[in-house]
């Protein structure tokens, strides 16, 4: 099983570091990759277990652990890629190998001079300044064109130089990739060998050994179809191209179910929750599963609350300090908006007193000057899980399954996550206050938001009071 580690060997005191990886596999594979993370070397601290030499990134600043996580999980895709094609693996071999999974425009074959729609698509992200989640699913896209196609030059004799010209591409293109993503993982096991060659230089997944084509569900074609739709729309724009091979293109509708959110019964139960006591009566078995400290799922539970009663999105969470507090309100511009090119909505919302407390319990302790001791977004995703479970919040709810179409009754705590904070702000306003202006001025919705029209869900009791005008 390979391993790898940092292996940067600076003895300065302050300044920055590019940082260095080394994988090792047994005694045969000693092989190093510079990647283009550069970090601070406060960040960076090395200690001694069990007198082996170690190093790991501070747990103070998890952009950092989570980029170096990636860059591992990469490299780790890249060199089973290679190992298991027989290819012979060396630095510079390897270096190359990573490089075209992490910049794939550089190596695809362009019949003409000029942009590629890869040089360009990633001009939108820089002009877009998007979020780092909204950049990595864009990044998901482009891999996906690349191995569209790779696949047609490799099976259609008559087009073994096509490329995804922007210039050029055709509404039959667009529509022969609309049906590509939708059946990639079939054809996936009906042509093995192309596809570890597409896999491996462009990969499904960049999840350490998730590297397998996935079914993709109606909702999922739909929203990568509306994003490649925006691309070129963003090209015309720029003036890159004149062409619109989306014209006259049916892309779909998505299937979304009514939202669910917990009451502020259930928000209060969990408030209260005696985590420590329900964390103490699971097995040792249990407890690895978890794989979170208690204490850092009582942190986390404190930050679900919080942002139940502001109603924010993670992004945005996870970017709040003391500077956002003005007068009694929480403020700040939702970056979601700016990513989709809308103008800039400012969110102004009062915190009421259990938010307060909670900015109060937690001041000054985050290093980096945040409201809150921070984990990964999926890490605390992954704690929100546990602390519904603790706090018996388990009842089922309907939602759509995006694979089957179908809507299905699962428990809330299994589906429970940073955004049921944001519908559960958005849900209980509106069910005592149905005015969307109002709302949206708290929680940065867009006039004319699809997203926020779905948050109107009529409650029972609201029903029973309409019907009884019929009496």
């Amino acid at each position: 099983m390979e391993r790898i580690i940092i292996c940067n060997r600076t003895q300065k005191k302050s300044g920055k570091v590019r940082l260095r990886f080394r994988l090792r596999d047994g005694r045969k594979v000693d092989i190093t990759h510079k990647s283009e993370i550069v970090a601070e070397l406060t960040d960076l601290a090395k200690f001694n277990v069990d007198g082996t030499k170690k190093e790991r990134v501070s747990i103070f600043n998890e952009e950092l652990e989570k980029a170096i996580k990636e860059e591992k999980q990469v490299m780790a895709t890249v060199y089973r890629s290679m190992r298991d094609r027989g290819v012979e693996i060396d630095s510079e071999t390897y270096e190359m190998e990573i490089d075209k999974v992490l910049h794939p425009a550089k190596y695809v074959q362009v019949a003409v001079t000029g942009k590629t729609f890869y040089d360009m698509a990633e001009e939108y992200i820089k002009k877009r300044e998007l979020a780092e989640p909204h950049a990595r699913t864009l990044k998901t896209l482009f891999r996906a064109v690349s191995r569209y196609e790779g696949f047609v030059r490799a099976t259609q004799r008559e087009r073994r130089k096509f490329t995804f010209d922007v210039n050029t591409v055709t509404k039959e293109d667009i529509e022969d990739f609309g049906d590509y993503l939708r059946n990639e993982h079939e054809l996936a096991q009906e042509y093995p060998t192309i596809f570890a060659k597409l896999t491996a230089s462009y990969p499904a997944s960049l999840k350490d050994g998730n590297n397998v084509i996935q079914e993709r569900g109606k909702n999922t074609v739909i929203k990568q179809m509306t994003r490649l739709k925006s691309l070129f729309a963003f090209f015309r724009d720029q003036e890159y191209c004149n062409n619109d091979p989306f014209k006259g293109v049916e892309i779909g509708t998505e299937t979304v179910g009514t939202p669910y959110y917990i009451t502020l019964d259930e928000r209060n139960l969990i408030a209260e929750a005696d985590l420590l006591t329900a964390w103490k009566q699971l097995g040792d078995d249990e407890k690895r599963r978890v794989s979170l400290p208690i204490d850092t799922i009582m942190a986390q539970r404190d930050i679900f609350i919080f942002q139940c009663c502001v109603g924010c999105r993670v992004g945005d969470l996870l970017r709040l300090s003391e500077k956002n507090i003005v007068d009694g309100l929480l403020v700040y511009t939702p970056h979601k908006t700016k990513d989709e090119g809308k103008d800039a909505v400012q969110a102004r919302v009062p915190l009421i007193r259990r938010a307060t407390d909670l900015i109060e319990k937690y001041r000054g302790i985050d290093r980096k000057g945040r409201l809150f001791p921070f984990i990964s977004a999926q890490r605390y995703n992954d704690a929100i899980k546990v602390i519904f479970k603790f706090a018996g919040v388990t009842r089922n709810v309907e939602i759509h399954n995006s694979i089957t179409g179908q809507f299905e009754m699962v428990p809330i705590n299994d589906v429970a996550s940073s955004h049921l904070a944001r519908r559960t702000f958005v849900g209980n306003l509106y069910f005592n206050t149905p005015d969307p202006s109002i709302i949206g001025k708290m929680s940065g919705h867009v006039d004319g938001s699809k997203a926020f029209k779905r948050y109107r869900k009529i409650e029972d009791e609201t029903l029973k009071t309409v019907i009884k005008g019929l009496e």
